[in-house]
């Protein structure tokens, strides 16, 4: 009898051996194509607005973040609070920084048509409008209806509308941003990072003059060079600014511009900043500054990473720069030499002598971050985000691991002394060590952080105070000039490329006839190639921000 089942049996066991392939099979089919569509199967969980996705799912996963800042020095997993959020999310970051030049790399990496997992880099270049013309990011709002509502809790409805394209939808969301409601309820305590700054000692020691006036100016830079001339042995830097690149310099632009009370607009119009007869009347001033050689030819070669060597060597006497970018620098002088330090004072002034007009926090902020279409995994990333941009996420990359970094002391969510303690001696080993305090600053809410930092200290303090009440919102200009390939946009290219180009040259003019005779080809230039177009498009983005805010301004 047996013998006879036996072929039946035999039947029987291919047929389950073969239907156990055809399924293995089918279902590796399956597996394979989702991993080509960059995501894994996401689990049937139904969230709601109240729900932090991220908590979903904390098995490990890396993603690739691209920052773009080749400056940006910390790694990911090396330090107390990054290992923290590891191990609570699940998520490891391998940061990827550019080399070299920032643009190249970002545009490399376009050209190719793939992106890291995440992108992060200022909403001002115009890689963000590439990215998204060419479908290379994903929108924000649409990961969030599928995969995480949370997203619309922990996000500002402001914000959002403010980075929402014409197609619907939104692509980045930005750090350091502060909408109309965060200035109803935190503008008393915005500041601004603008500051004219200067050496204390040598300014103290050449009687702390008022430096507003163009002549005042010159010969206070004068009296420094001659009082100072060298530092340990190198000659002193009378003036610094931000370094020159192709399309011209932060510090002779908005910043100066800024030091000067210039109007952004006039009776509804865009006021054309560049042609301010004192922002001219200062380039000439600085053209004379040239002429008595108090403009070190450092200024015109170095990039940051051996301006930041020089401002720590204390080579600098006067600076049109941001405080918050020398952090370190100013801790490397306090502790050698308390008087070394540099402080902030009334900088360059427009003829009326009115007060300074500063950039503070505005509704763009610094930076976006944008999610690609090969991200590796869609939910976890969205989850990841918004977990970054929730009021939890914040207190987590800001104060770091509680009981570790951090404790409630006093009733006040505040890092433990010797975490403190290092945070104000020494900001480059307390980001090794702690990474807390905007270490890793990509989704960083400067409105809701400061409830957490300790009080401001001496050799910061001073810079800080110094600013306020000279902040302003300038939200409503932010974002308005053409980006990507139309034709405003490649027309302001060319312009922005010729004023990098006449910027140094008009400071390095002999005289001020070859002075004159520069700008006025410039303008000229400027002209030719179509300007009154990007000005009429700049008009049009600029009434459309208005209409914009308004809806969230009472």
């Amino acid at each position: 009898m047996n013998k006879m089942h036996k072929p039946k049996n035999l039947l029987m066991l291919m047929f389950a051996l073969v239907m156990a392939f055809t399924t293995a099979c089918s279902s590796g089919g399956e597996k394979k194509a989702e991993e080509n569509q960059g995501e894994k199967p996401v689990e049937e969980v139904k969230l709601t607005q109240d729900q932090p996705g991220w908590s979903v799912d904390t098995s490990p996963i890396t993603f690739d973040w691209y920052i773009n800042f080749a400056w940006f020095p910390n790694k990911w997993g090396e330090d107390i609070t990054s290992k923290y959020i590891t191990k609570k999310t699940g998520v490891d970051i391998n940061f990827i920084v550019p080399a070299g030049n920032e643009a190249e790399k970002m545009n490399a990496m376009i050209a190719s048509g793939s992106l890291p997992d995440f992108i992060t880099l200022g909403w001002y270049e115009d890689a963000v409008k590439k990215m998204i013309e060419g479908d290379l990011v994903l929108p924000l709002n649409e990961l969030a209806d599928q995969y995480d509502p949370y997203f619309y809790k922990v996000t500002d409805p402001a914000k959002v509308s403010w980075y929402t394209q014409e197609d619907g939808n939104v692509y980045g969301y930005p750090n350091s941003s502060s909408s109309p409601k965060d200035y109803e309820k935190f503008g008393d305590n915005l500041t601004s990072t603008q500051t004219f700054l200067v050496r204390k000692d040598m300014y103290e020691a050449i009687g702390s003059p008022d430096m507003r006036t163009p002549e005042a100016f010159l010969k206070a830079l004068e009296d420094a060079k001659k009082l100072f001339p060298d530092i340990n042995g190198q000659p002193l830097i009378p003036l610094g600014l931000y370094d020159f690149h192709d399309k011209g310099n932060a510090s002779l632009e908005h910043y100066i511009q800024n030091f000067l009370a210039i109007p952004y607009e006039k009776d509804g119009k865009l006021y054309d900043r560049f042609t301010d007869p004192d922002f001219v009347k200062w380039l000439k001033t600085l053209r004379l500054v040239n002429e008595k050689g108090l403009l070190s030819k450092d200024i015109f070669i170095d990039k940051r990473p051996q301006m930041e060597e020089k401002i720590a060597q204390g080579r600098y006497f006067a600076m049109l720069y941001a405080r918050s970018d020398l952090a370190n620098q100013q801790n490397v002088l306090y502790a050698n030499d308390p008087n070394s330090i540099y402080i902030a004072v009334d900088g360059p002034a427009n003829s009326s002598m009115d007060q300074a007009t500063l950039s503070g926090p505005s509704i763009s902020g610094w930076t976006v971050t944008l999610i690609s279409k090969d991200v590796k995994d869609k939910a976890r990333a969205i989850r990841f985000l918004d977990y970054l941009i929730s009021e939890e996420g914040q207190r987590d990359t800001f104060l770091g691991e509680k009981g570790v970094t951090w404790d409630t002391i006093d009733g006040k969510d505040q890092f433990l002394p010797e975490v403190e303690q290092l945070l104000q001696s020494d900001r480059g080993a307390f980001d090794k060590k702690y990474g807390a305090s905007h270490t890793f600053w990509m989704l960083m809410d400067t409105n809701m952080t400061p409830a957490w930092a300790p009080a401001s200290v001496e050799p910061f303090k001073q810079m800080e105070d110094w600013t306020r009440g000279k902040t302003y919102s300038f939200s409503q200009f932010d974002q308005l000039d053409p980006q990507g390939n139309s034709e405003e946009g490649i027309i302001n290219g060319k312009v922005l490329q010729e004023w990098g180009k006449v910027l140094p040259k008009m400071l390095l003019a002999k005289t001020d006839v070859e002075f004159d005779q520069l700008w006025n080809d410039y303008l000229a230039k400027r002209e030719s190639l179509g300007f009154d177009k990007v000005q009429e498009y700049r008009q049009k983005m600029y009434e459309g921000n208005m209409k914009k805010l308004a809806e969230f301004i009472e």
